[in-house]
């Protein structure tokens, strides 16, 4: 009987057209190879990125079947791995028992009653950021817009006020993100020791992030009263 090559068992997918071609692709232009890959080759789509072995769901159910049916088989992305480096053992990068754990402290502060007194912060945030749009000239939405973000973020889920902040914590995480889609690729923790910019970069926004979020910790630690959110 012949051999059977190792990719013939694996669904369909994009291949390199010449070495490092899907590092470059999957580095430059992620979501439009991803959707262009999942229209050509169908619902799961598999592709090598270095020695990175990558299938790509894209049905809902298949979705459901790693996410929630089967979700004990599965374990975080690479890339959420990396993203300890930021986030540390939370929510979105914890697992097991830890991670149940922490959803349920997390819980309350999702109830029905509480949302519908985050609606309310959202809606009075909105019309504010509304208000200064008026008898102005060009706006950039996009910075608008992530600065509203994380003042309702901050407001609703830690009581905290970061309008001032804003813009040096959006450039923050524009830099923190900027760094993730390096550091999830194939050797990415050889390049991190190296005094490259970026890294460099990287490490001074995650100073500047932590700045923020110590002092909203510390504040709470003054005041430990529940304040309806989150923290």
């Amino acid at each position: 009987m012949p051999r059977i090559a190792p990719d013939r068992l694996n669904p369909p997918g994009p291949h390199a057209k010449f070495p490092g071609h899907m590092l470059v692709e999957f580095a430059r232009r992620r979501l439009p190879f991803m959707v262009e890959s999942a229209e050509k080759y169908g619902d799961i789509v598999f592709f090598k990125v270095g020695n990175e072995r990558i299938y790509l769901f894209n049905h809902p159910d298949l979705i459901r079947d790693v996410l929630v049916t089967n979700q004990k088989n599965f374990i975080k992305s690479r890339a959420l791995v990396r993203a300890k480096r930021v986030l540390g053992e939370g929510l979105l990068t914890s697992e097991g028992d830890f991670h149940l754990r922490q959803r349920r402290l997390a819980q309350p502060a999702f109830h029905r009653d509480r949302i519908a007194a985050y609606g309310r912060s959202m809606v009075d945030y909105a019309v504010r950021t509304s208000s200064r749009w008026v008898n102005t000239g060009p706006l950039d939405i996009h910075d608008e817009m992530m600065k509203l973000t994380l003042a309702i973020v901050a407001k609703t889920l830690f009581s905290a006020d970061v309008e001032r902040e804003a813009t040096e914590i959006g450039e923050a995480l524009t830099t923190t993100f900027d760094a993730f889609n390096i550091g999830v690729l194939p050797f990415s923790e050889i390049l991190e020791k190296l005094p490259l910019p970026y890294i460099k970069r990287f490490e001074a926004a995650r100073v500047r992030l932590d700045e923020t979020i110590y002092r909203i910790i510390d504040e709470r630690h003054a005041t430990p009263e529940d304040k309806g959110d989150l923290m």
